[in-house]
């Protein structure tokens, strides 16, 4: 009854003609138990997901700290390996002022250009004592070059393999970072995933809190709705007539009621209107053609014809002779909504869900047809 399908009015009147009302099956509502239930549960599963998720986040805390501290260690390293290159430069500047001073020491024993310069330097001397002393510097000279050649060669070495080191324990950190680094992705991803479960579970809540509120309420109008029927249903017992009384206006001793319903009562002279107003402040429930309970095409069904079962849907009204001129008892309907005109622009319907039968204005969008 609530579909919203626009088809050419000629085609749908032919087919609405042809066709079978068919009684909607209504799944079984659920409980206020099931629910407060359904609520316990998303409880615990909240509860069990958000401890996943703290879990998760003091991983992320823990691994974050390891890279603070890695952090420092790769920056000392780096500190390290710079000042190693410093000493590196310094110790080639060594070995350069070395190679500038033998140079030298090679040119001032060697300046005649020859091998044996030194060795005639020693003999034309003049004496024993300058000839020793001249031999003995030579001797010297080599001596202070293999052991600054030795010392520059040992101090190189030493920084070439301090260099390796550290530059190896680098790379070592870095590869460490990189698997912290992979890890706090992988966390930061599965706490993502578990703070969008939370708050589906948040959201899965408050809907289940929902339910359980329109459920006590829907219960609530229940208990309402019964008082008051029961409440009509005294007072139509004390205003019933004794039988047995007089016979001023009896007549011949038949029946004051007519028709197939019972519970009618003459208010208006017209019986449609009538019976309609006898449902008002009845209870809206989708499928229901009374006595208690109607939809909309259920009350209007009953008010055509006294009986309580389904004439038609809103499909079959629509379908029916359209009049331009409508009177009390015609039948005013769109494709989703119906109910009996009374009036001056007014009928009486069965609204919707959670809503009592009552008066209201015939909306502009619907037709009047006639039973």
């Amino acid at each position: 009854m609530r579909l919203r399908k626009r088809v050419h009015s000629a085609f749908i009147a032919t087919v609405l003609t042809c066709s079978l009302a068919v009684t909607p099956v209504l799944a079984a509502p659920d409980t206020l138990e099931s629910l407060q239930q359904e609520q316990e549960d998303l409880k615990n599963q909240k509860a069990a997901a958000q401890s996943e998720l703290n879990s998760l986040q003091s991983d992320l805390d823990a691994i974050v700290t390891k890279l603070a501290d890695l952090e420092d260690q790769l920056i000392a390293k780096g500190e390290e390996i710079i000042q190693i290159k410093a000493d590196l430069e310094a110790a080639e500047e060594k070995r350069q002022e070395q190679y500038d001073a033998m140079k030298l020491r090679i040119k001032y024993m060697y300046e005649a250009g020859t091998g044996s310069a030194t060795m005639e330097k020693v003999m034309t001397s003049g004496d024993i004592s300058s000839m020793l002393t001249q031999a003995e510097y030579s001797q010297q000279v080599h001596d202070y070059d293999r052991e600054q050649l030795q010392e520059y060669a040992d101090t190189v070495q030493e920084i070439e393999d301090l260099q390796a080191k550290s530059e190896q324990e680098l790379a070592d950190l870095e590869d460490l970072e990189s698997e912290y680094q992979q890890q706090e992705e992988n966390l930061n991803s599965m706490i993502s995933s578990k703070s969008d479960e939370v708050s589906n579970l948040d959201g899965m809540l408050q809907e289940a809190a929902r339910k359980i509120q329109e459920e006590k309420d829907r219960q609530e109008a229940e208990a309402e709705r019964q008082r008051q029927l029961e409440e009509q249903q005294r007072q139509q017992a004390q205003n019933e007539p004794v039988s047995g009384g007089s016979g001023g206006q009896s007549g011949g001793g038949g029946s004051t009621s007519s028709g197939s319903d019972d519970s009618y009562d003459a208010v208006t002279g017209n019986a449609i209107v009538d019976r309609a107003y006898s449902k008002i402040g009845l209870w809206y429930e989708w499928g229901a053609c009374g006595p208690n309970t109607f939809d909309c095409s259920g009350l209007v069904s009953y008010a055509l014809t006294g009986s309580y079962s389904r004439l038609g849907t809103t499909y079959t009204f629509m379908g029916w002779t359209r009049v331009s001129n409508p009177q009390p008892g015609d039948v005013c309907t769109s494709w989703t909504h119906c109910g009996i005109y009374i009036g001056n622009g007014q009928m009486i319907h069965a609204p919707h869900t959670g809503a009592q039968i009552t008066i209201g204005s015939v909306p502009s969008n619907m037709i009047y047809v006639r039973y």
